[in-house]
């Protein structure tokens, strides 16, 4: 269930405005939680599923907020979600995704700051779950997103295996399939 006041501020910061590719950003964000939530996550990385887009992605250039309103949300949910939300926001996607399954510890570029560093075992499993609920809950959606970004996002989730829920990694073959020959 999502807290209502931490719904109505999605609304109010006009997450239901912005286009996304199923809907709107709302629908979409309220999906990511939605699967967290089936998937078993705790609390923070539901919260953090409900915003993971408030500061824009690399995917997505849409922003709700500026990185200077970051206590915004820290003071709405939780300083622990917040960090989620940003560095899932932060995440140089084309930098940090190719080096899983390849190295041990993939290092994290943060496209803010520019800066690199290796994320915590914890910080990374949930920066995955976080990555498989926002582009399964697009995949869901739309037959056209898997057929252009099906096999490419197949590959990295089975490359991010081991950072995965059993219900997120089950999810992704039911949603995605598995690997081809």
């Amino acid at each position: 269930m999502i807290d209502h006041v931490i719904f109505e501020r999605l609304r109010d910061l006009g997450a239901g405005e912005f286009e996304h590719l199923n809907g709107t950003l709302l629908s979409h964000l309220i999906g990511t939680h939605e699967l967290l939530h089936r998937w078993g996550a705790n609390e923070v990385l539901c919260k953090a599923g409900l915003y993971h887009a408030v500061y824009g992605t690399d995917g997505y250039d849409g922003k709700l907020l500026a990185l200077n309103e970051r206590l915004q949300i820290q003071k709405l949910v939780g300083s622990e979600s917040e960090e989620v939300i940003y560095m899932y926001c932060a995440c140089d996607r084309d930098f940090f995704w190719p080096q899983f399954g390849i190295v041990n510890n993939p290092v994290f570029r943060n496209r803010f700051s520019c800066e690199e560093y290796v994320l915590a075992n914890d910080a990374l499993k949930k920066f995955c779950e976080l990555t498989a609920a926002n582009e399964l809950e697009i995949a869901g959606g739309s037959t056209q997103f898997i057929d252009q970004y099906g096999a490419g996002l197949r590959s990295l989730f089975m490359r991010m295996k081991p950072y995965l829920s059993n219900p997120a990694y089950d999810f992704f073959i039911q949603t995605l399939g598995e690997a081809n020959g």
